[in-house]
């Protein structure tokens, strides 16, 4: 049986260890906070010991973006970042599987007059987020205060995906597929917020060359190209767990003045600058292990 040619019935043995993933998360979101995060820091140091491919990449991107760190800071940040994204197992299952009601007491908010001023105009906001750790949840506790739907990328698990769709059709208003642009452009121009991340390397055809952390890296064009089809506002939004592990800072940003320009490379350099801003403030945060420079301007060596 081939990877995607899944069997139609979720009762197959082939779902079994799905059904057991499913029921672990269930698990983890319902622990005691301490023990979530001692469970979720022993995850990311089993897979920073045991993944020496994800340790290469993570550590290549990093010896990339900040130079400026010699061996053992880098090596730290290596292992933090895998730390982190252990916890971010344990934070997406909370995310998924239980009411954020009970995490508000937990949550700082900045900005917030920034969404209101765009809501208070009858539109929609296209939310720029940034691929942390803390994704799903930070998605879950921004819907305390206002809402939106998401874009994302569809699982090729058929079990996992209904899972996974299910809980953030919960959290968001609707989970739209990143090939849905008629989805999207519909969502805004109708007054919806839509949560968006483009801070993936999607290849060469959907991107363009901007500077990320002074690295030309393939960045997607879609970011302007909704702006410029919607006239939506480009929110900025930043979400970290702080230094204590147990609060969490959501932040809105000034929307973007004057973008698009209609200059596809200065445009995505903004965006990028966007980004970078935000892993600035808690760089172990961030999903360091994707391949973020996987696509290379023509004739330029990789670097993984």
């Amino acid at each position: 049986m081939a990877k995607t040619d899944y069997p139609r019935s979720f009762a197959h043995p082939r779902y079994w260890p799905t059904w057991l993933s499913i029921a672990l998360m269930y698990i983890g979101a319902w622990l005691p906070w301490r023990l979530k995060l001692a469970v979720g820091r022993l995850l990311g140091l089993a897979v920073w010991r045991l993944s020496g491919r994800r340790r290469h990449i993570t550590d290549t991107n990093l010896k990339l973006c900040f130079p400026e760190k010699d061996l053992e800071q880098r090596r730290q940040l290596v292992r933090d970042t895998f730390i982190a994204n252990g916890i971010g197992i344990l934070e997406t299952a909370t995310g998924w599987c239980r009411d954020p009601e009970h995490l508000r007491h937990r949550v700082t908010f900045k900005g917030q007059e920034h969404m209101e001023r765009i809501q208070a105009e009858g539109k929609g906001a296209l939310i720029i987020g940034v691929h942390f750790s803390t994704l799903d949840l930070g998605g879950a506790l921004h819907s305390l205060f206002f809402p939106a739907d998401v874009v994302y990328r569809p699982h090729d698990n058929p079990l996992f995906e209904r899972f996974m769709t299910r809980a953030r059709s919960r959290i968001f208003g609707q989970a739209i597929d990143r090939r849905d642009l008629r989805g999207v452009l519909r969502r805004l121009k109708t007054g919806h917020n839509v949560w968006y991340s483009p801070d993936q390397d999607f290849g060469r055809d959907a991107s363009v060359f901007a500077p990320f952390f002074g690295i030309e890296a393939a960045t997607i064009k879609l970011t302007a190209k909704i702006a410029r089809l919607t006239g939506a506002p480009v929110l900025p939004f930043m979400f970290h767990r702080n230094p204590d592990d147990r609060t969490y800072t959501l932040e809105y940003l000034p929307p973007l003045e004057n973008f698009p320009t209609g200059d596809e490379v200065a445009d995505a350099t903004r965006i990028n600058a966007f980004i970078e801003q935000a892993i600035r403030k808690r760089p172990e945060q961030y999903l360091w292990l994707h391949r973020r420079f996987k696509t290379r301007p023509r004739g330029e060596a990789g670097f993984y």
